[in-house]
């Protein structure tokens, strides 16, 4: 069902995007286009855990150089069947079954 045409719609006006930083690259002042901030945001459980592994997980700077230099050097040997294992048990972990 359609109502009205899109000609009849009014527009509403243009709005610009501005920085919120004034010319001298200082934040506004007060009551100068400064808006309250209005929105509150929550994390949902699983963003929470996320969060939480990603900041757990230390990034091993020593062992990809160790893998980096395998690589070059053409000695890094990659074992299919161990990435596949992975592969699975992490997708059994996401959807929260086991598969086959």
């Amino acid at each position: 069902m359609k109502i009205g045409s899109f000609e009849s719609k009014p527009t509403a006006p243009a709005t610009q995007v501005t920085d919120r930083k004034g010319p001298s690259g200082s934040a506004p002042a007060k009551g100068a286009d400064a808006a309250e901030p209005s929105a509150q945001v929550a994390l949902s459980p699983a963003a929470s855990l996320l969060v939480q592994a990603a900041d757990d997980n230390a990034f091993d700077a020593a062992k990809v150089e160790r893998i980096a230099t395998a690589i070059r050097e053409g000695t890094y040997k990659i074992d299919a069947q161990a990435i596949a294992d992975k592969l699975i048990v992490n997708a059994e972990e996401l959807l929260g079954r086991k598969l086959g």
